[in-house]
Parts: structure tokens; sequence; C-alpha cells
């Protein structure tokens, strides 16, 4: 078996907020200035953080997911980063010890050595009892050591320091800086092109990580070879058009190259400028914010039109989430507002202020079925009934409605497509006709 080597760092921490995505993008925007070649992962199903991560070293994130993809999925991708990198880094979702599996079982399997980022703002030597239940919670996990951030003064960081357990590694501490911090929205950070001094962020935050020890580069990881099912190109010769911008950027990066291994030609294309839709043979819309360009999205009626034909002649189109609700008659948003879509579906939706869906899911799709999961503050009312379900990864109970209507399928589901691509390649194949949903298989293959 080929083993590669690289330095790598898992950056984790107790909980959501703490800061591991500016460290992160902060660490990565530090070595790639000195010259390195930095290659980042998001631990789990996030479209968010990897478009921050990916702007500090100019370069696209790719999620690493053991139950979407599959483990041995996540080492091929490590395997092909270690060809080529200096550095890898892993980020983190929510706390180390969260989910199953974890982050800690995940750092514990690949052997990726675990940096906790440490909220300190509140605290003085709890700072080591918190890293010391981290580090020790589960056995044998790679342990690295323990950064402090926003932290008040270097009386402050000293007390960090003076509570740590004999043998635990204290990393440093990170001012507190607001001129670093990352702005948000209701699903979480908001998209890395609407903050316009991000860059100048970045590089704030790198100056204040070469003042710690995490700016040393960490020790060599052994990364083996995975082996990938070869793959039939499907797709071959399908022009799929994609709709990314503002409005619709919700996207895996590794749904992209799958769809381009399976022999597609991709184009990319804007509901919120186009005057039309580009002649394509089938579309895909990702989730994301048509919320907040509800003006925007209704007043290109032409490109709603454009889409409108593609629908009724037959084409295929799959829309997830956001790109769901571009499909329905309308969206009203929080304030109460109704904008008109598309119309290609029957039925409106409401925004919420709370969270309506989340979590993995299974779906059955035309052609098998495909794992994902699903995150959203809106909720839709319409006529047209079900095709099918999807099934909760943690209870087995029905998760989010499929519809379909012609070669339309729509869900507020995101798909990760490498978890099966042969259901991902019949959602796009030119065919006459939509075939039944895969059957979800029992709890325990899932």
């Amino acid at each position: 078996m080929t083993v590669r080597h690289c330095p790598a760092l898992f950056v984790s921490a107790p909980a959501s907020g703490q800061g591991k995505t500016m460290v992160s993008a902060a660490l990565a925007r530090l070595h790639s200035a000195r010259g390195r070649r930095v290659r980042i992962f998001k631990v789990g199903p996030d479209f968010l953080d990897p478009t921050i991560l990916g702007c500090s070293v100019g370069a696209p994130v790719y999620q690493l997911d053991a139950w979407m993809g599959g483990e041995a999925h996540c080492r091929r991708l490590l395997y092909e980063a270690a060809q080529r990198a200096d550095l890898i880094l892993l980020e983190g979702v929510m706390g180390l010890h969260d989910g199953a599996p974890s982050n800690a079982v995940l750092a514990r399997s690949l052997g990726v050595p675990v940096v906790a980022v440490i909220d300190a703002e509140a605290m003085a030597q709890t700072f080591g009892a918190v890293a010391l239940g981290l580090a020790s919670y589960l056995p044998e996990v790679p342990w690295y050591g323990a950064l402090g951030n926003r932290v008040a003064s270097d009386r402050h960081a000293q007390l960090l320091r003076e509570g740590m357990p004999p043998g635990m590694r204290f990393l440093g501490a990170l001012a507190r800086a607001d001129e670093c911090e990352l702005p948000d929205r209701h699903l979480g950070l908001v998209q890395a092109e609407e903050v316009d001094d991000l860059d100048e962020r970045l590089t704030r935050a790198a100056a204040l990580i070469e003042a710690t020890e995490l700016a040393v580069l960490p020790p060599p990881v052994e990364f083996p070879e995975a082996e990938q099912a070869a793959l039939t190109p499907l797709l071959a010769g399908v022009r799929i058009g994609i709709a990314r911008d503002r409005a619709f950027s919700f996207i895996y990066q590794a749904n992209i190259e799958l769809l381009e291994a399976l022999g597609a030609q991709l184009e990319f294309f804007s509901p919120l400028t186009d005057p039309v839709l580009p002649p394509v043979d089938s579309v895909y819309l990702p989730g994301g914010y048509p919320e907040l360009h509800l003006d925007a999205l209704t007043a290109n009626r032409a490109f709603a039109v454009s889409l409108l034909r593609h629908a009724q002649a037959g084409r295929p189109l799959y829309a997830e989430c956001g790109g769901l609700l571009y499909l329905l008659e309308s969206v009203t948003d929080m304030r109460g507002r109704r904008a008109i879509m598309s119309g290609i579906l029957p039925g409106n939706a409401l925004m919420h202020a709370r969270l309506k869906g989340l979590g993995y899911q299974s779906a059955p799709m035309p052609g098998g079925v495909l794992r994902g999961h699903t995150f959203h503050h809106s909720t839709i009312e319409t006529s047209l009934p079900p095709a099918a379900h999807a099934q909760r990864r943690q209870d087995g109970a029905a998760g989010e409605a499929i519809y379909m209507q012609g070669r339309v399928v729509a869900s507020y589901f995101h798909a990760y497509f490498p978890s099966n691509p042969i259901a991902a390649a019949q959602l796009f194949q030119p065919r006459p006709a939509v075939q039944p949903p895969g059957r979800i298989p029992e709890p325990s293959a899932a």
C-alpha cells in the first residue's frame, strides 16, 4: 500500500462559535504566505465555512464526512491532497465530541492531531480543565494542544497557561480583535464574497497566529492510499447548467467534480443576472439564500420564463432547498413580504426565524438512494403530493419530501453525489421519463 506523508492538524473546539473557522483560515493564510501549499477540508456538511477557508489559500475546499461519503472516500481525498500539499488542515464541525461519528472519532481514525480552539473570554484557569476534558474524554485521540481565543490581555493569557495540567501543551493566546471576527446570519457565517474586507481580516488574524506556537509546522501524518471505484461516463456529452451566484451557492465541490468525472459538460449561470437560461440539457439549482434576493429574482422574469420552458420541454431539472423555493409560485420573507418566483411547481414558501429542518438523511431518488443533509428556515405549502420522503439517519423516521413533476426533482434535501454516483447521474440524464424512486435501505444497512 502506498503511503503519503504530510504535516496535518485537525482544528476543533468545545462548541460552535469558538472561532475555529477564523483560526483555520488564518493558519492557512500564514503558511501560504510562507510559500507552502496548503489544502483545507471542512468536516461535516457545511456550505458556508468552506467559502471563507477557500479564500485563505485561493483553492477549493472539500467536505470530509464519514457518513455522507464514507471513510474510504475521506481517506482518498486526503491521500490525493497529501501528494501535492505541504500542510493539510481539517476544520471540525460543532464541538470535538459532538455527532456520531464525532470529530474526535474521525481524528483518531485518520491519525490527525487535534488543536482545540477555546474561547477564553469568560474564563481563566478553568481553560485547562476544558482542554483536559477534550483531550481525555475519548481514549487515543491524537492531541496537539490548546489555543486560547478572544483573550483580553497578557495577564489573562498567563492565567490560561497556569491552568494547563502538566504535560498538556498550551499553544498560546489570540487577543480579542473585532476586526478579525467573521459576521454571521441565520444559516451561519455569511458567504466569503459578502465580506468586503475578508482578505484584510485574514491577514490580521494570520499575524496574531504567527506570535503563537501554532505557527510552527506540525509533524507529518501518514495518509495511506484508499481504493476508488472506476466511474462509467454516464453523463458523457450531457450539458448541465448549474446556478451559481449570491442566491444559489450551496454546492459541494465534490458534486461538481463528480459530474465532470461522469463526463458532463458544466456551464454556470445566474438566475439573478442572466437574461435567459443557457442552452443546456439539464439544470442543477442548488440551495443558497434566495430569500435575501427576492426583488432581483422577481424582476428577472425573462430568466424564470426560460427555466419554465426548459421544464415544460421535459428536460431534467434538479433543485435543492433554496432551488426548490425558486421553483415555487412565491416566497414570503420574515417581514411578511411576498415575492413571485418561477412558478414551475405549485405552492408557496414562508420564511421563519427558527430552524425548520436539520440533520443527515437518505433520499430515494429515481436512480437510487443518495445520502446528504437538510438545513432550512422555511416551510412550503403545495398541492403537489410528494413522490417519496427521505429517511432521517438519527431515528429512521420520514424526512424531507421529494417532489417530482415531469423531469423536475426537488426537495429541501442537499445531496452528496459521491455517496451514489449512479443515482446522481440519473438526475441529469436526458431520458424520457422519471423512474420510481429508489428504495431506502433498512436502518441497519444505511
